[in-house]
């Protein structure tokens, strides 16, 4: 065995319990994440699903609080839009109707601020002397932050890009 690798620490369901509760204290957790976690303590099928139903009763999993401190999260912090949010959470395996829900949390007018607010920043960046490419580069960059194709053609057209 190399010196870098540690034998991997098998867990009581107990411990694991404790353990989960401070995982999940620490930050919002989506059900899978806490799921996989788990199960990477070496917990078995039964025993995992007892503690998630115990951490969803005593209130430290919530997948709707999570969806909604992930999409308010990426939105603020990263700059992302609501298509990569989106993806963000189905990868988090959350449903549709939370995933609808968590999009609430996001104000329009913020929305096409920062949106405004990213393009403007990237524009600054972008040392092409072509029109058309300039502006193709600024519209590939947003679709890539996870915007609407929509909303960033509105965006381009009304600051002149």
């Amino acid at each position: 065995m190399a010196e870098t690798e540690r034998p991997k620490k098998i867990y009581t369901p107990m411990q694991a319990r404790a353990k989960a509760e401070h995982y999940c204290a620490f930050q919002e957790r989506a059900q899978q994440e806490v799921r996989d976690k788990l199960y990477s303590w070496g917990l078995h099928m039964q025993d995992v699903e007892a503690t998630i139903s115990q951490l969803i009763e005593d209130n430290f999993l919530n997948e709707e609080r999570f969806a909604r401190a992930y999409a308010r999260g990426k939105f603020k912090m990263k700059g992302w839009g609501k298509i990569k949010i989106k993806q963000g959470l189905k990868l988090k395996q959350i449903s549709d109707p939370l995933i609808r829900i968590a999009m609430t949390e996001i104000d329009a007018s913020d929305y096409f601020t920062t949106l405004e607010s990213l393009i403007s920043k990237k524009d600054l960046l972008i040392r092409e002397e072509n029109d058309f490419k300039r502006k193709h580069k600024l519209f590939q960059y947003a679709l890539g932050r996870g915007y609407e194709s929509n909303l960033i053609a509105e965006v381009l057209e009304s600051n002149n890009y």
